[in-house]
């Protein structure tokens, strides 16, 4: 039975989902009602360590560099077309078993390519699905808008050896850093309040933030 979760709710793999060593993040969202030119939203994920740092450019994994350098994590590639017919735009796997033992968190975004702010786009979502049984485990669904162009969806922390999926959304703007986790996810305990994010480009205790 999929889970239903709201802005900072989150489920553990390990009690709702005992078992599931591999997932996939499927996002998606629906064609625009509105006028104007279509919308093209480009999801993305960045592995992260305890200090909320990416050990290398090659652990922000999107649809020009689909792979993370440790096999964990695969986008599917980009749907330019999202939101034209039922089902998720776009997709990234996770295989926990592969993960390396120097990730201790994903942060999975998606980003307006043409520039379209989330007033514009319609109902977007974020679900998670068992790869081997194509069961539903969770989703959440955003709400509200907003004038920005980007968005922090969710995450997976490690916590205590096993892995748990947090809802974010929180809104952003400008392209990703490559390097460092949005400040609002660098927590991995839920007993610790993240610091809410004023955008991609800031970092956590500076580095690169070059998209």
């Amino acid at each position: 039975m999929s889970v239903s979760l709201s802005k900072g709710g989150h489920v553990s793999l390990s009690k709702e989902a005992p078992g599931v060593t591999a997932v996939r993040v499927a996002l998606g969202w629906d064609v625009r009602t509105t006028t104007g030119a279509d919308y093209d939203l480009d999801a993305s994920a960045l592995l992260c360590g305890k200090s909320g740092r990416a050990p290398s450019h090659a652990h922000f994994v999107f649809d020009n560099d689909p792979t993370s350098p440790d096999g964990s994590v695969e986008h599917a590639g980009d749907n330019r077309t999202g939101g034209d017919g039922p089902g998720d735009d776009e997709a990234i796997a996770v295989d926990f078993t592969r993960m390396a033992a120097e990730v201790d968190q994903t942060v999975f975004t998606v980003n307006s390519f043409t520039g379209a702010t989330f007033d514009e786009v319609e109902n977007p979502y974020c679900r998670l699905v068992d790869e081997s049984t194509e069961a539903g485990l969770a989703r959440y669904t955003l709400s509200g808008g907003g004038h920005h162009t980007a968005q922090i969806m969710a995450k997976f922390s490690r916590i205590k050896g096993s892995w748990q999926l947090t809802a974010i959304g929180e809104p952003a703007w400008g392209p990703p850093s490559k390097t460092s986790c949005p400040p609002s996810t660098t927590t991995s305990d839920p007993s610790v309040p993240a610091r809410r994010s004023t955008g991609w480009s800031r970092p956590v205790g500076g580095g690169d933030t070059t998209a």
